[in-house]
């Protein structure tokens, strides 16, 4: 069963070209789903059938995994069935039987537009690294990227004259963003002020545009550590993370005037049914404001 599970994982790698935390994503459910297989004593993918798989989701229910962690393994598991079938190695497939959970809906979490300029002020500008997160919170405001696409962010990346830069999404799915004057004069004062210096303490040139404190790449783990700490600085409550500022730029963007499939674009979402999640928000925000200000609401 390993053997056929590392099979789809190169299938995913090779032929799906799909982004290294779905396919680690994917590996983690089905090694999840084998190590059920085996407690079950089946130790082949033919004989699987519909109340085997039911058997197994009732048992993630009752592991108190959420409803979206469910419908997530109930696709991985939908795809995964598929490919065995597709590659002649069972006859049948007992997927065709399982139905998907509705997806329970919670809309993410984002901050004001007050909270957001107090975090992006957080950062003492006097120190090196200081106007490197200064920089880091203003790129993210101001272009929605993922953390994962921001650490791999290379100086090339940037077109700065044109007010523009490229990026490589899920899927290594390249978009162009634009990028406000703000944010880019903060990436400008950056490189000539706080990169060189950081560039000094390695021996070779680093391509990417954000660096640690000893010159290398930047990592998620980095961004999330430094992020934590200023959103504490900043006196904000909420619980804040490197996605509530991307969510955050999509909502502004929405309440503003902005059209939904530009937002999709911008945000790099192949399907504008994710970025509709947004409309909700500001639906959600305007009722609210409503609510608070009109003298007869």
């Amino acid at each position: 069963m390993t053997a056929v599970i590392e099979d789809y994982v190169t299938f995913l790698i090779v032929e799906k070209g799909l982004a290294e935390n779905s396919i680690k994503s994917y590996q983690r459910d089905l090694v999840r789903y084998s190590h059920f297989l085996r407690a079950e004593d089946i130790g082949d993918w033919e004989i699987i059938d519909r109340f085997d798989i039911l058997n197994f989701l009732q048992e993630l229910k009752q592991e108190k995994k959420s409803p979206n962690t469910i419908i997530r393994m109930v696709s991985s598991l939908r795809k995964f069935h598929q490919f065995l079938k597709q590659e002649n190695i069972v006859t049948n497939d007992p997927m065709l039987y399982i139905d998907t959970p509705k997806k329970a809906q919670t809309l993410p979490k984002i901050l004001s537009t007050v909270e957001v300029e107090k975090l992006i002020e957080t950062p003492d500008t006097k120190k090196t690294l200081g106007i490197r997160d200064r920089t880091i919170l203003e790129v993210m405001y101001a272009t929605g990227l993922r953390v994962s696409e921001l650490v791999d962010l290379r100086v090339d990346d940037l077109h700065l004259s044109m007010g523009l830069i490229q990026t490589k999404g899920k899927g290594d799915k390249e978009r162009i963003i634009p990028i406000g004057e703000e944010a880019s004069q903060w990436i400008q004062y950056y490189l000539a002020e706080a990169r060189l210096k950081l560039l000094k303490k390695v021996t070779k040139e680093v391509p990417y545009l954000f660096l640690n404190h000893r010159g290398g790449q930047l990592t998620r783990q980095g961004i999330w550590k430094n992020l934590n700490a200023l959103v504490r600085d900043a006196g904000i409550k909420k619980r804040v993370t490197p996605h509530t500022l991307r969510h955050s730029f999509a909502t502004h963007l929405l309440e503003n005037g902005a059209d939904l499939r530009v937002v999709q674009e911008l945000l790099g979402h192949s399907d504008i049914s994710t970025t509709q999640i947004y409309t909700h928000i500001t639906k959600q925000r305007l009722s609210s404001v409503y609510k608070t200000y009109h003298p007869r609401a």
